[in-house]
């Protein structure tokens, strides 16, 4: 494996920190605090191609791989976490589940919207009762001749409200029963899909969570993905690339609030001196830049797998476990380093670290990785 950077993925990753350098720092604070999220900024990433990036041209996107995703999650995560992700999850899940799971018509229909952003999407898992618990779903769809009724909530679901196109897991059979589950497209404007609750959160907080609420919504056969009761394999295997980008999210978190946090530690005196010259600062920097780079090499290894085909089932969980828990750590180290100024809102590592947790959380908590995990190596 090659662990140089290709022509084409920094060209791509230049592109990425020139876009959020330009158009989305001088504005992060004002959505953040006002938890606005900024739909314009989206559809300018996709006339850039970045809303498809994994979409193959013949669809509209921009048929890149996962190194140049990758690279465009890291950049754009290094200055705004809230934008990073839903920029991941529009990609990764979503669009994603269509393109792999997807029939010819439905992949005609949907990607190319989806990865030109005219189209913003939405993927729908958890629920209020069963986050890691997915086999115990309670919303349900009932077939009805050639159609199906939907009825449940969907909970923390990113672009709840602004979604246009979400792909839901509903439960078809008995409560964890084999093969109980399957996978539908459901287009805003559907009678009876609407949004609920939006949340009110610590980080991420430019990035929509919201509820899907459905009450007898009625979609067509030809709304579903793939074969009925085979959702919860295909969740897996879209979680499986998920992680990548929430790996990818974690490294663009930790890589802003290291580079914060040392450039501060230049620029502080202390004692006639920088505090960097501190063996209790150096080493905490030092720290930080190893952690970071085995998390971006653990990454690497990923993306290398996927491109080539192999499984990601076990590093795919290594990554977002450890990338996530690396971006905690670091921002909190930065924090420390920022000293009181580091606990306000003039100084960016706050954020950092506001927006760091979510990471061992979203797309399956550190816990549930560690299962993953044991459950590969043990076989």
């Amino acid at each position: 494996m090659n662990f140089q950077q290709s022509e084409l993925t920094e060209q791509v990753a230049q592109t990425a920190r020139d876009f959020a350098q330009q158009y989305i720092k001088p504005h992060l604070m004002e959505w953040d605090e006002s938890q606005e999220f900024p739909v314009h900024i989206f559809k300018e990433l996709g006339k850039m191609g970045m809303m498809g990036v994994l979409v193959p041209e013949e669809y509209g996107g921009t048929g890149l791989s996962y190194f140049e995703y990758n690279a465009i999650i890291q950049e754009i995560a290094q200055v705004c976490g809230s934008i990073g992700l839903s920029v991941a999850a529009h990609n990764s899940l979503c669009t994603n589940h269509i393109l792999t799971f997807g029939n010819e018509e439905q992949k005609k229909k949907y990607l190319p919207k989806l990865a030109t952003a005219e189209h913003i999407g939405a993927w729908g898992l958890t629920e209020p009762n069963t986050g890691s618990d997915a086999g115990n779903m309670k919303t349900v769809a009932v077939r009805d001749g050639n159609d199906w009724i939907l009825n449940g909530t969907k909970s923390w679901i990113t672009h709840g409200k602004s979604g246009d196109i979400a792909v839901v897991v509903t439960r078809t059979g008995e409560p964890r029963a084999k093969n109980n589950s399957t996978c539908f497209i459901v287009e805003r404007g559907t009678p009876g899909f609407s949004a609920g609750k939006k949340e009110n959160k610590l980080g991420m907080r430019a990035s929509e969570t919201c509820e899907m609420i459905f009450d007898n919504c009625r979609i067509s056969d030809a709304q579903r993905l793939g074969e009925v009761g085979d959702g919860f394999k295909q969740a897996m295997k879209i979680l499986d690339g998920g992680r990548i980008s929430i790996a990818a999210l974690s490294v663009g978190i930790a890589k802003g609030a290291y580079k914060a946090a040392l450039q501060y530690s230049k620029e502080r005196y202390q004692f006639d001196q920088p505090i960097c010259d501190f063996q209790g600062i150096s080493f905490k920097l030092a720290d930080m830049a190893t952690e970071i780079e085995a998390a971006d090499l653990l990454i690497a290894q990923t993306c290398y797998q996927k491109s080539v085909g192999e499984k990601v089932t076990l590093t795919g969980a290594m990554a977002k476990y450890y990338s996530s828990e690396v971006a905690v750590k670091v921002s909190t180290d930065a924090v420390q380093i920022f000293g009181g100024y580091g606990y306000t809102k003039d100084f960016p590592v706050e954020k950092f670290y506001r927006d760091s947790k979510l990471c061992t959380i979203g797309e399956g908590t550190s816990e549930i990785q560690k299962l993953v995990i044991a459950r590969e190596i043990l076989g």
